[in-house]
């Protein structure tokens, strides 16, 4: 299939593919094909008369495509998973694979503005046909709406002072780019100044790309197109989508707001007990895998 352009070394690997138990003539779902890696490990694994569809919005991902004809590329969101698969005529899949992380290309093409290592654009959009940018949020988003976001998404300590900042002087500063974001943000900056801004992007970056919805989104579809027996794995690098991705598997739901409402009977279970951590030396040959967490559920009913 030829060797790809490096885009990301896929984290898990093994094990993440391993966990689907791959039936040489099943259906199965890459929600992420990203740099290929998942898929590729898949496709070894296919029969002739295997299926793999794969998803991905962001467009530069299918420069890595593979030339095999039971790869099937789609070029969405994974939220849709169900729809397009229905597109395609397919109505139940025997596994589904998700790595929830960013792709090394990702952060490493400065003119994303994922990465606070380049200056760039505060762009962050996984799919640029959206219209929501990070500078769009940081110069429209009122105080409050601000704080909120950099609480929830980026659990970042001072969030109503850092709204604050960035409200008072986004008249003042042309925001709309990551070294004048640095510079505004600089002066209430708390602890490690790397963290710090490592907590505000990964908030302002999961905002713009709706990444807790998308993720429910695709939880819910996947748990409904899988046969019974059917494999899901997930690979998540941060604790709230892991909260998520846990709670939705052992209860069917993230939703603990209303203690009286009707338990929901969960429809998969887990295949192992505690989630699967990178070996040390996966950890030492490709640092971004240190927060990886590997989920791997089988659907019941």
């Amino acid at each position: 299939m030829g060797a790809p352009t490096f885009y990301h070394t896929s984290v898990l690997l093994n094990e993440s593919v391993e966990g689907l138990a791959i039936k040489k003539d099943g259906i199965y779902v890459d929600a992420t094909f990203g740099g290929g890696g998942h898929s590729r490990a898949i496709l070894e694994k296919l029969g002739p008369n295997g299926k793999l569809f794969a998803f991905d919005q962001d467009a530069d991902a299918w420069k890595n495509k593979q030339d095999d004809a039971r790869l099937v590329p789609v070029t969405e969101n994974f939220r849709h998973m169900r729809r397009f698969l229905r597109l395609h005529g397919v109505k139940e899949v025997d596994g589904v694979l998700a790595d929830l992380g960013v792709s090394s290309f990702q952060f490493d093409t400065a003119e994303r503005g994922f990465s606070i290592r380049f200056d760039g654009p505060l762009d962050m959009r996984m799919d640029k046909r959206q219209p929501l940018t990070a500078e769009t949020i940081l110069k429209t988003y009122s105080e409050a709406q601000l704080q909120k976001v950099f609480e929830q998404y980026g659990e970042v300590r001072n969030a109503k002072q850092l709204a604050k900042q960035i409200v008072s002087q986004r008249g003042r500063v042309a925001l709309n780019s990551i070294e004048t974001l640095k510079a505004v943000m600089s002066p209430v900056m708390k602890g490690n100044p790397m963290r710090y801004l490592a907590q505000v992007f990964q908030a302002l970056r999961i905002e713009v790309n709706d990444e807790m919805g998308a993720l429910k989104d695709m939880l819910q579809d996947a748990a409904a197109i899988l046969k019974t027996g059917g494999r899901l794995c997930v690979i998540t690098f941060h604790s709230l989508e892991d909260r998520i991705v846990k709670q939705y598997i052992k209860k069917g739901t993230w939703d603990e707001a209303d203690m009286y409402a009707e338990p929901v009977k969960p429809i998969l279970k887990q295949v192992t007990a505690k989630p699967i951590d990178p070996t040390e030396k996966e950890i030492k040959n490709n640092t971004r895998a240190r927060s990886a967490r590997l989920r791997i559920a089988e659907k019941v009913a």
